[in-house]
């Protein structure tokens, strides 16, 4: 019998001055509406395994790109009686500075990702200003030390993480990036990453414009819509609706719970 999990959603910063022109490649230039984004980091857990995806950045980078900080990913997770230098696995879907900044957080954990999005994250892509904005080099220099460490996994196109929890390599936004499927109560939920920041996104295939390879952003969005049974199956990487839609935890608006179904419909043109 396959294992289940409980899931569960930590925000740990925000950008609220966002516009929604920032959002949709395809979008109208003069829409400066504002659309904030949410920041988040996932726990998977049951009576046998705890399992962190992604690790956030810290409040001084926060600071740094001008983000609302809220609360430490570890902090987040002690309200959760977890204590994160108990974690031992890190499934990393990509390597931008929100993703696997506090590494140091984690230092018992090896890391669960795809050997291209290491290439690419010290490849000579990162000349390019562009391209590099995304990345932190003191991140990536952190999951160097972790690699020489023994304390990294490179993981197949698709790979059991363990029985119940899978990656699949996507693509598109990186050149690494992989969604992680999780089984729950509830059923089989994907954890889209930035393969879909917001539901927008995924229903209407539109592509965000912080992206490597449109094509394969457009396949991950069909990929996540082949795994999943309805869009409520499907949990979108910065969607602020994430955090209003699903059960709190101890009324906490920074921690709630994707294995029970959300309490409220989705507005995926929202």
């Amino acid at each position: 019998m396959t294992p289940v999990y409980e899931v569960y959603a930590l925000r740990y910063a925000e950008h609220k001055n966002r516009s929604r022109n920032e959002n949709f490649i395809s979008n109208d230039e003069h829409d400066n509406s504002n659309m904030p984004l949410d920041f988040y980091c996932w726990l998977i857990r049951n009576n046998d395994n705890t399992i962190m995806v992604d690790t956030g950045f810290n409040k001084e980078l926060g600071v740094k790109r001008n983000r609302t900080y809220y609360a430490s990913p570890e902090s987040l997770l002690a309200k959760l009686d977890v204590d994160a230098r108990s974690v031992e696995k890190i499934i990393v879907t990509h390597m931008h500075y929100d993703h696997i900044g506090n590494l140091k957080a984690f230092p018992n954990a090896t890391l669960y990702m795809q050997e291209k999005e290491m290439h690419y994250c010290t490849s000579r892509h990162m000349l390019h200003r562009y391209v590099r904005a995304p990345y932190d080099p003191e991140n990536i220099a952190n999951a160097i030390y972790r690699l020489h460490e023994s304390k990294v996994r490179y993981v197949g196109k698709e790979a059991e993480i363990m029985p119940g929890i899978h990656t699949y390599h996507v693509g598109g936004h990186t050149e690494g990036l992989q969604i992680v499927t999780v089984n729950t109560a509830r059923g089989l939920i994907v954890l889209a990453s930035d393969a879909a920041h917001y539901w927008h996104h995924v229903d209407e295939s539109i592509p965000f414009p912080i992206v490597m390879n449109i094509s394969d952003m457009l396949s991950a969005h069909d990929k996540i819509k082949q795994i999943a049974h309805d869009l409520t199956y499907i949990i979108p990487g910065h969607d602020p609706q994430v955090r209003t839609l699903f059960p709190r935890v101890k009324d906490d608006e920074n921690i709630v719970q994707l294995h029970l179904p959300p309490e409220g419909e989705i507005n995926a043109r929202k």
